[in-house]
């Protein structure tokens, strides 16, 4: 017994609309004036072409790499910065973040339950929306 079932099984004949995967396939892409919905997909990654690159080619350029990222690092501890005190930015920026995501979903809760919008409390609470 066959798991495919014709129309007429289902009391419908050939005035219903039957999906095909051909029609399916006209419909996956959506209708737009703008061409990047219908370009072909771009990868955000670069691949570097490898097999050109000898392994002493890739070692010379990773050593250029490392020697101007030294000097770039020599260069920022020149000008006071440490890396304790970026360390230190990075951890407050974090609890910066985490606190403003627990406000963000405090004023979503308190909306729904006012039925108004987030940007009608932010007004209400005295908040600028770039906030």
């Amino acid at each position: 017994m066959s798991t495919e079932q014709s129309p007429e099984v289902h009391g419908c004949h050939n005035e219903c609309a039957v999906s095909t995967p051909e029609k399916a396939a006209l419909k996956r892409t959506p209708s737009s004036k703008f061409k990047r919905v219908h370009s072909n997909f771009k990868s955000p990654l670069t691949v570097r072409e490898s097999a050109n690159v000898s392994p002493a080619e890739e070692l010379a350029e990773l050593e250029r790499r490392r020697e101007q990222l030294n000097a770039e690092i020599a260069q920022l501890e020149a000008e006071g910065c440490r890396v304790e005190e970026l360390e230190h930015h990075i951890d407050m920026l974090h609890e910066y973040n985490d606190i403003k995501d627990i406000g963000q979903s405090l004023l979503g809760r308190i909306a729904a339950v006012r039925g108004t919008t987030t940007r009608d409390l932010y007004s209400h609470f005295g908040l600028e929306l770039d906030d």
